[in-house]
């Protein structure tokens, strides 16, 4: 089930579980993961992208390790709303990792980076550092937002 309805979403998962949340890149998948309360989103493993299958093997094995139970997938639309070719290719990516047979949802991360990354540099981060954390940085955001609405 892909659902961009936190309401759908939630019920898909009446007894809560982990989430791993999912900033899909051209070169990269920043990951992060909350507790089972839906808390607190931390960073995890970046995934350096390569064909389908070595993408999908890997998140099975993240999904399998942590005991996930449903997925947040930033969603990059428009500033307006409205879908681009990146939206269009990560609606594409979240309709193969419905072959895990687990929740999706999508959530909105226009900001995500751009927010990130302000707070990197505000804390005097060096760019090569930036550049090394920030998909998981990312993917931690867009977790937290989710799970901010989702238990709301």
């Amino acid at each position: 089930m892909i659902s961009v309805d936190p309401a759908d979403f939630v019920a898909a998962l009446p007894g809560g579980g982990r989430l791993l949340g999912l900033d899909v890149g051209t070169t990269a998948i920043g990951t992060a993961l909350c507790d089972a309360g839906w808390m607190i989103a931390s960073p995890a493993t970046l995934i350096t992208r390569g064909k389908w299958g070595a993408d999908k093997a890997t998140l099975e094995k993240l999904i399998a390790q942590q005991s996930v139970k449903g997925l947040v997938v930033g969603l990059p639309l428009n500033l307006d709303g409205s879908d681009s070719p990146r939206t269009q290719s990560v609606r594409a990516f979240a309709k193969n990792l419905a072959a895990l047979e687990m929740p999706i949802f999508l959530w909105d991360e226009r900001w995500s980076t751009a927010a990130v990354e302000r707070q990197m540099i505000a804390a005097d981060m060096s760019r090569k550092k930036r550049a090394a954390t920030i998909d998981n940085a990312a993917a931690a955001y867009i977790l937290q937002g989710a799970i901010d609405r989702l238990t709301r």
